[in-house]
């Protein structure tokens, strides 16, 4: 049998009032809060599937900015392996008000308003990426080497 990791990407995005961008998605049946986040389609570049995520769960066009840390996690609903790119972006503009099918809305929310639904985080990785952000992990985006011609 052949292992399959799971590539995805999230974004962290604050605001000037220091709120946090996440989602309120149905996943497996329950309401759980992430951020914009979701898998690297076949083909596509890592730092261009944060900045689709991030525009189909929230409407929000972002412009990456660092990349905060690279993640490891299983998940212990399905024990798949998630290798996550986390990346710190700036918000724009929001563009359009049309969310992936999943997505219940997109809120601002603040770091004490996200530890309150700490029970509700789709993973321990919500918070962690947050925390990493906010102590200042910083990488910059070339780190990431796409050697597709």
């Amino acid at each position: 049998m052949t292992w399959t990791p799971h590539a995805t990407v999230a974004v962290v995005v604050e605001d000037d009032l220091g709120r946090f961008l996440l989602v309120e998605e149905r996943s497996h049946g329950e309401i759980v809060f992430n951020q914009p986040a979701g898998h690297v389609e076949e083909g596509e570049s890592i730092p261009a599937a944060a900045l689709r995520e991030a525009l189909e769960e929230t409407g929000w066009e972002v412009e990456l900015t660092a990349l905060v840390g690279f993640y490891v996690y299983k998940a212990p609903a399905n024990q798949v392996t998630y290798y996550r790119f986390c990346f710190a972006a700036k918000g724009l503009r929001k563009v359009t008000d049309e969310l992936d099918a999943d997505i219940i809305a997109a809120h601002w929310l603040s770091l004490e308003e996200i530890h309150r639904r700490h029970q509700q985080l789709r993973s321990p990785l919500v918070l962690q990426c947050i925390e990493d952000y906010r102590e200042g992990r910083r990488f910059p985006l070339d780190i990431i080497a796409d050697a597709q011609t």
